[in-house]
């Protein structure tokens, strides 16, 4: 039955291409030309193809026909959009934004005490960074939900970077000098990105690799806690997975202290369970929130009036009080250690801004608002110089707090402020209270924190869709979990950057047949019932042609050629006469490119078979015509469409074929 089926299929396929055939000798069919574009003046093209390059969203669109001083004040309000959307603030925003502040200041207070330890550096460092840079980009930042302070991944890399140059134990005043040395760099890498309008670089980054470099980073986070979490005194300073696993177990008889077990486990239980509620019960969110602050307040407490710390239970110890004090003094601005610190700052502050863009974009999206990338930049390096010079390490977007920003019900960058003045009220008064508080706590909420980075279902989806790209996300995470946090991402942007080349110097080509009972010519592969035309070959190119893929573009059409041609005499049919190149796709050629048709074009003549073009856009048929490409072909060789090539040549074909 299937034979039988399979045969009429075959059949049927037959007489479409018999029936295609006669309709073409029986007509005589209307061309039209494919048209040359008049020439453009050099210097005007010059300047189009800057501004789509670095001008696509027209920023100035809105200075357009403006009296001097209504531009003066877009002027100000693109440099401080506070000053745009603070005209229309009331106090149902206030409202809104004071929870919301609240909220993520009852996060961010232990999240900041215990991400400093990750940086190496004093517990009101952390603290520091979320008085500050938040101030700042609330004046100049354009995402209404983004939550600033500093967050575990930066965190980590500022301070694996950093020790590789300083020890903080033996030389902490020269560590801590670098780690302002290095914000200060990285928030000048960002916001000369944002100047510049270089924003498109940070998007070489593919998803991919950053979902991979994110999960790396969380598993070693949570690796570099089991220190406090256990209470091990003697913990190496590697952050692969099997460093810390020898250090853990080496030091299970004599380091780990029952008590920091006890503690640790106990509250990491809570907050787990504090997550799990807040993300069954969405009206739940506050939860989440504030179990950081319970548990800090709670296990201090505990600490105290058991005076654990006398039986080995690590405590965080004093904390300096009051504000940020300046470090402009402290910054390297001449020495050795300058080039390291710009070195440090540039990755650092790359990374930094790959995450807050990203999660700027993506609350963006959900409240359906327009973020510009160059702004975002440009706040955010702004807010790192000023923070480098108060006493602040890098800052950047959180997305936890982020998160509860937006489910607390934010309305406008307010909620930073807010925040900043609880963190202030914490520097000036509070912080004595964090004395007692246990590093076991610290480590919980960081594990807890942390164990949201790892994104398991977009690596599941990654799989599905592309596997390349897979590749990419799993080196990625391998480099950080078995190397360090650097191989990782220099794993990361390598295979990133390998994607782009092989995608540049081997694109797509593909044959083209006919859909049965249409004019219409697609993929052989995704229509299997498409016809071929006899004596024809139609091939597509799905890319520019440049010097980086020319030759292998040729190398490919002469090898489908040649491939169909085996075919055709396995069967016993007639020979190929003509080659389409449908031209679609090729958005641009340079020289290399004609070079390589040129190529094609005497190869095509040594076997008898005519070159025939379809469809060049206007930047291609351009430089064909001033080659002089045309002229070799014929230019009666060149057609608008695929349809029109084939009924041609189909008229040009032995009535046998």
């Amino acid at each position: 039955m299937g034979h039988s089926s399979h045969a009429e299929a075959e059949e049927r396929k037959e007489m479409d291409i018999r029936s295609f055939s006669s309709s073409q000798h029986n007509q005589t069919p209307y061309i039209h030309k494919v048209g040359v574009p008049p020439k453009q003046d050099i210097f005007k093209e010059f300047k189009t193809t800057v501004k789509e390059t670095f001008f696509a969203d027209d920023p100035l669109r809105c200075f357009k026909d403006q009296p001097r001083s209504r531009k003066f004040v877009l002027g100000l309000q693109a440099i401080f959009p506070i000053l745009e959307w603070g005209k229309n603030y009331n106090f149902r925003k206030f409202r809104g934004d004071l929870i919301s502040g609240l909220t993520i200041a009852s996060l961010c207070i232990p999240q900041d005490i215990g991400y400093s330890k990750l940086a190496n550096l004093a517990p009101q460092y952390g603290l520091y960074s979320s008085f500050a840079p938040p101030l700042v980009y609330a004046f100049m930042g354009s995402s209404r939900d983004i939550a600033i302070g500093p967050v575990a991944v930066v965190s980590l890399l500022l301070g694996t970077l950093l020790r590789n140059e300083i020890d903080p134990t033996t030389n902490p005043t020269e560590y801590l000098r670098l780690a302002f040395t290095a914000t200060f760099f990285a928030g000048i890498t960002q916001a000369t990105l944002g100047i510049l309008r270089l924003g498109f670089l940070i998007d070489f980054l593919s998803h991919a690799a950053v979902v991979g470099f994110m999960g790396g980073a969380a598993i070693t986070i949570a690796l570099q806690q089991l220190k406090g979490f256990l209470g091990i005194k003697k913990f190496t300073k590697k952050t692969d997975i099997i460093s810390v696993t020898k250090s853990v177990f080496h030091s299970v008889d004599h380091g780990w202290n029952w008590q920091t077990i006890l503690i640790g486990s106990t509250f990491l239980t809570f907050l787990l369970f504090a997550k799990y509620i807040g993300k069954n019960n969405k009206k739940l969110f506050w939860v989440p929130a504030i179990a950081p602050l319970i548990s800090v307040i709670l296990s201090t407490f505990f600490v105290y009036i058991t005076h654990a710390e006398k039986k080995g239970v690590a405590i965080v110890g004093f904390i300096e009080k009051g504000i940020n004090p300046p470090s402009v003094n402290k910054i390297y601005f001449t020495g050795d250690y300058l080039l390291k610190g710009i070195r440090t700052g540039m990755v650092a502050g790359v990374i930094a801004l790959t995450e807050a863009v990203a999660i700027g974009r993506t609350f963006a999206s959900m409240k359906d608002y327009q973020l510009d990338g160059n702004k975002e930049m440009v706040a955010l390096g702004a807010m790192n110089i000023v923070g480098s010079m108060t006493s602040c390490y890098v800052a950047t977007g959180s997305f936890s707090r982020s998160a509860v920003n937006y489910m607390a019900g934010c309305q406008t960058a307010v909620s930073n402020i807010v925040m900043s003045v609880v963190v202030f009220l914490t520097l000036e008064f509070i912080t004595p209270l964090f004395k007692y508080t246990p590093n076991a706590i610290l480590a919980a909420i960081i594990i807890s924190a942390v164990l949201g980075l790892i994104d398991y279902e977009a690596a599941i989806l990654i799989w599905k869709i592309d596997k390349f790209d897979f590749v990419a996300c799993i080196g990625a995470f391998f480099g950080v979990v078995f190397a360090s946090v650097e191989i990782g991402l220099l794993i990361a942007v390598t295979i990133s950057f390998a994607k782009i080349l092989l995608q540049v110097t081997r694109p797509r080509t593909a044959t083209l047949g006919r859909i049965p009972r249409t004019n219409v010519y697609r993929n052989n592969e995704q229509y299997p019932e498409a016809t071929k035309v006899p004596g024809v070959l139609i091939v597509r190119v799905d890319s520019a042609i440049y010097f980086s893929n020319s030759n292998y573009i040729k190398e490919r059409i002469l090898r489908w050629l040649m491939d169909e041609e085996e075919h055709l005499k396995a069967a016993g049919l007639p020979k190929i006469q003509f080659l389409i190149v449908e031209m679609s796709p090729v958005t641009d050629i340079d020289t290399s490119g004609i070079h390589a048709l040129e190529e094609l074009l005497r190869s095509l003549k040594k076997r008898n078979v005519q070159l025939v073009l379809s469809n060049p856009g206007r930047m291609v048929i351009d430089k064909l015509h001033a080659s002089n490409f045309p002229s070799q072909i014929g230019e009666d060789k060149i057609f608008l469409t695929v349809a029109d090539a084939v009924l041609t040549c189909s008229l040009k074909l032995p009535e046998e074929v």
